[in-house]
Order: structure tokens, then C-alpha cells, then sequence
């Protein structure tokens, strides 16, 4: 069975679209139908049914997808290990991060890597923190430098790294800017701006203030946020590091949050030289 056709059948079944896998595989749609034609006519069967411009799986697609999987995870995992046994450290590392830590953690760690090891392809995937543990759990990523859950995943290994103290920030003629101190109830009367309620970060804030939340507009991008509260949209809750002139922060009692950032990737995965010294930077 052809390695390259797995690996387009599992990408075109993640994508859940011809033109998105191959714009990832960096191959043209009509190379990569080929490449399903051919799995397809090895196997006797059918495995995407096409409807107009929809894909899904069929019976036989669902029952080859965890297989072709463990196939590619398992090629990776001796490509890996056999490359281990030197002591060079060379070849792709991919990492899944979030547009936060790319931003205001990372930069100096890739700076100091990228010149100890050259050699070393780095590919990058700005991703939610959920995404990234879900990447990992299915072998596309190596490892994870993202916000870690409340609840540490059984399935993973996380390492925390950073401490990342967090405030609830308004618009400085927000009504309640002008306060030295602010009840909780005060605060809940207002709207919010949050991160996707599926979020770490949102479970994380949800969970320290205990109360139901009035949330206005909910993304996942910690700078947008940051900007709708600017133009006083609503309050959130922003790391202390993306503070400034144009956001207050408002003080109040016993509400503490806090978040940790750090390393995630899979016990069951040899990991490549590549990887252990991104961790030894840490």
C-alpha cells in the first residue's frame, strides 16, 4: 500500500475537502484525487462519497482511517528513532503554539536555537492550545509549547514553563475604570470579551470567577481581544504582558487568575533529536 496515498487519504479525511489537503500537502487537487483514485482502486472500494462540493468518509474510509493513522504514526516513529541513534540534530521539527506564545514567549528560545542548530527545519503552527494537544495525540506534531490545561491530560506529558499571571482589563473611560477597587458583582454587570468557551484560557477564567458571564463577543485571538476592549466593548482578562496605556486594570478582591504555559507531546512517540534540544532550551 502506497505511503504517499495514506498520507493524502488521512490528510483529505482531516480537512474534510480535496482543495484544502492539497493546498497543505503542497500538491495539486488533481494530484491528490489520483493518489485516492489509486488507494481506492487497491482496495476495491469507495472511501470518500462525493456530493456536489461535499466529502465524507464511507463505511470503508471510517473503518481505514485509525488504521492508515497508526500506519503513518508508526513510519514517522522509526523514521525518528533511526535518526536518534546519531547525535546529530537535523531535520523538520514541527511544533504547534498559539499566536500568544509565538508572539510574547517564543522568540528569544527560536533565536537561540535556530543559531545552535541550523540545520534543523522548523515548521511552525500557530494554533488553539486544544488543536495543538489534539495534533499531537494523532502524530502530526511533535510537540506542543501552549497554554496547559486545568486538567493535565493522562494521554500527554506536559512540562510547564512560563507562569502567566493574568488581569481584567476595560477601555480607560469604561464606567468602572475610574474605581480604586471593584466587587466581582460590579464587574459581572458589565459584558465581557472572552476567548471560545471550549478554550483552556476561558475554562481557566470561568472556573476563577464562579459566576454566570455576560460574554459579548467571544474569539480566540488574545490581540484582537486586547484591541475590542481598547475601544471599550466590554472588560476581559489579558496576560499582564499585552498591558498597556490604553487598558485599565481593575483590582479586584480574591480574584486571582493565573495560567501555565508550557510543553506538551506524546509518551508513546520516540522523540526526535530535533525536539530534545527545543526542550533542553527551556
Amino acid at each position: 500500500m502506497d505511503i504517499a496515498s495514506l498520507h493524502a487519504f488521512v490528510t483529505v479525511a482531516g480537512c474534510g475537502s480535496f482543495s484544502r489537503a492539497s493546498e497543505k500537502l503542497f500538491l495539486t487537487q488533481p494530484a491528490v484525487s489520483k493518489r485516492i483514485a489509486a488507494l481506492e482502486s487497491e482496495l476495491e472500494c469507495s472511501l470518500f462519497d462525493r456530493i456536489s462540493r461535499h466529502i465524507s468518509l464511507t463505511e470503508a474510509g471510517q473503518a481505514l482511517l485509525p488504521r492508515a493513522q497508526r500506519i503513518l504514526q508508526e513510519i514517522e516513529d522509526s523514521r525518528r528513532a533511526i535518526s536518534s541513534l546519531s547525535d546529530e540534530v537535523t531535520g523538520q521539527l514541527s511544533i504547534g503554539t498559539s499566536h500568544h506564545i509565538g508572539l510574547h514567549r517564543l522568540p528569544p528560545v527560536l533565536r537561540r536555537y535556530t543559531s545552535r542548530y541550523p540545520q534543523v527545519d522548523l515548521n511552525l503552527h500557530f494554533m488553539a492550545s486544544e488543536e495543538a494537544c489534539k495534533a499531537i495525540r494523532q502524530g502530526e506534531l511533535e510537540l506542543g509549547i501552549i497554554t496547559l490545561p486545568l486538567a493535565l491530560p493522562t494521554d500527554l506529558k506536559t512540562r510547564p514553563v512560563w507562569n502567566d499571571p493574568m488581569a481584567v482589563v476595560t477601555s480607560a473611560n469604561h464606567p468602572l475604570a475610574s474605581k480604586k477597587s471593584v466587587r466581582l458583582a460590579q464587574l459581572l454587570e458589565y459584558p465581557a470579551i472572552l476567548p471560545n468557551s471550549s478554550t483552556y484560557t476561558r475554562e481557566m477564567v470561568a472556573r476563577a470567577i464562579d459566576q454566570p458571564i455576560n460574554v459579548r463577543m467571544s474569539t480566540n485571538n488574545l490581540e484582537t481581544i486586547k484591541m475590542l476592549v481598547s475601544i471599550g466593548l466590554g472588560w476581559s482578562v489579558l496576560p499582564e504582558n499585552m498591558l498597556n496605556a490604553e487598558l485599565k486594570v481593575l483590582k479586584i478582591a480574591k480574584l486571582h487568575v493565573s495560567r501555565k504555559l508550557g510543553l506538551v507531546w506524546h509518551p508513546g512517540r520516540t522523540l526526535s533529536n530535533a525536539a530534545r534540544a527545543m526542550m533542553d532550551m527551556f
